[in-house]
C-alpha cells in the first residue's frame, strides 16, 4: 500500500497517518519527492483497505502497489533519488555523473596513498579500496582486514575523499561500518539476506552490486531488504554477469541500466572493471555506460597494475584513467548531461 499525502498536506498530517500505520502494526516509510509525500506500508500480510487512509486529513489517495518491491519502485517514489556520501558530500544519482576509483585491495599504506592522491586529482569523488576481500581462491590475498581499514582512515584524514569499502559478513560489517562512509555488498553477497538486513542497520549508505547470475528483479529484491530496515540510501551496481563469452572475464549487461531507470528511483553505477577484467576494455565500456544513462562508474586504478595482489589485469593505471576522466566531461556535454562536482 502506498498512501500519497496531498501537496499541501502538513508534518503533522504525515504523522499521523506514520502513526496509525504503527498502530496497525505495520512499518511506515515515508519518502518525500518534489511534489508530495508518499508513506510506503510494508509488513501486511494481505491487501489493506485503502478507506482506512484516505479519510484521514492530508491524504489524497492510497494505492495498492502491485510490484513484489515496495520500496525501491517508481511507483512509490516517481523522483530519482540522490545518496549523499563522505565528508564533502559527494552525489550520487540525480542526473550528474560521479566516478568512484581506487584499488580493488589496500595493500599498503603507500599504494593506498598514491592511488587516492591520483584519482582524486583526476576528479573522483570517492575513493574506493577493499580491506576484506572475498576472493575465488582461498589461497588468494583476502584483505589486511582492520589494518586495511586503519589505512583508509588515513586516506580520509589526507585527501577528503569519502571512502567506499565492503563487508563480507556480520563480523565485518560492524568494522567497516565504523570506518567507511558507504558499505559495499558485493556480487557474492547480493542475496546473503541476512547480511543485507545489517546493511540496512548499519547507519550508511549502501552500494549493493548485481550478483553474477542475479535477474533484474532479483537486484531490486535485494535493495528491498536495505530499504525495509529503514535506510534508503543504496546505490545499485552492474558489474558483468555470467555467460558463455570467454573475450572478457563478465558481460557487461549495460541495458539493465535504462531498465533499472524504468522501474526504481535508485541510483545506478557501472563496473567496467569488473565487467570486462581487462584494462584495455575499461575505457570503451565506461564512455558506454555515460551513454547509456548510469549515474556513474566504478572503477579500479592501481599505481602498479602489474604488480596488484587483486584484479590487476583489470585495473588502470593512474596516467590511463586520467584520460578516460578526461573524456567523460567531453560525452557528458555532448549528451547533455553534467559531471558531478567534488
Amino acid at each position: 500500500m502506498l498512501v500519497v499525502m496531498n501537496a499541501r498536506a502538513s508534518e503533522a498530517e504525515a504523522r499521523a497517518v506514520c502513526e496509525k500505520i504503527r498502530r496497525m502494526g505495520l512499518t511506515p516509510h515515508p519518502m518525500p519527492g518534489e511534489g508530495r509525500t508518499a508513506i510506503g506500508i510494508t509488513g501486511n500480510p494481505g491487501p489493506l483497505d485503502p478507506l482506512a487512509f484516505e479519510s484521514m486529513p492530508g491524504v489524497l489517495q492510497a494505492i495498492p502497489v502491485t510490484k513484489p518491491y515496495k520500496l525501491v519502485g517508481r511507483e512509490i517514489k516517481p523522483d530519482d533519488s540522490v545518496v549523499r556520501v563522505g565528508p564533502e558530500k559527494a552525489r550520487l544519482g540525480g542526473g550528474a555523473f560521479s566516478v568512484i576509483a581506487g584499488p580493488c585491495a589496500i595493500e599498503s599504506r603507500e599504494q593506498a596513498l598514491a592511488a587516492a592522491r591520483a584519482v582524486k586529482a583526476a576528479g573522483a569523488v570517492l575513493f574506493r579500496g577493499g580491506a576484506y576481500k572475498p576472493r575465488t581462491s582461498p589461497y588468494a590475498f583476502q584483505g589486511l582486514g582492520e589494518e586495511g581499514l586503519e589505512i583508509l582512515k588515513e586516506v580520509r584524514a589526507e585527501t577528503g575523499l569519502g571512502i567506499v569499502t565492503e563487508a563480507v559478513d556480520p563480523p565485518s560489517m560492524e568494522k567497516v561500518a565504523a570506518v567507511a562512509d558507504m558499505v559495499q555488498i558485493g556480487a557474492r553477497n547480493m542475496q546473503n539476506y541476512s547480511l543485507l538486513r545489517l546493511a540496512g542497520g548499519c547507519g550508511r549508505p549502501v552500494l549493493l552490486k548485481r550478483g553474477m547470475s542475479a535477474t533484474l528483479e532479483e537486484l531490486l529484491m535485494a535493495a528491498e531488504y536495505v530499504l525495509s530496515e529503514g535506510n534508503y540510501d543504496v546505490v545499485l551496481c552492474e558489474r558483468g554477469v555470467r555467460t558463455f563469452a570467454d573475450h572478457t572475464r563478465n558481460t557487461l549487461d549495460l541495458a539493465i541500466v535504462p531498465a533499472v531507470k524504468r522501474l526504481s528511483h535508485l541510483p545506478i553505477l557501472v563496473d567496467p572493471s569488473h565487467g570486462t577484467g581487462r584494462r584495455e576494455k575499461v575505457e570503451p565500456l565506461a564512455l558506454a555506460a555515460l551513454a547509456a544513462g548510469a549515474d556513474g562508474l566504478l572503477v579500479e586504478v592501481h599505481p602498479d597494475p602489474d604488480a596488484a595482489l587483486s584484479d590487476g589485469p583489470q585495473s588502470l593505471a593512474p596516467d590511463a584513467f586520467g584520460e578516460l576522466m578526461a573524456k567523460l566531461p567531453k560525452l557528458a556535454a555532448a549528451l547533455g548531461r553534467k559531471m558531478a562536482e567534488k
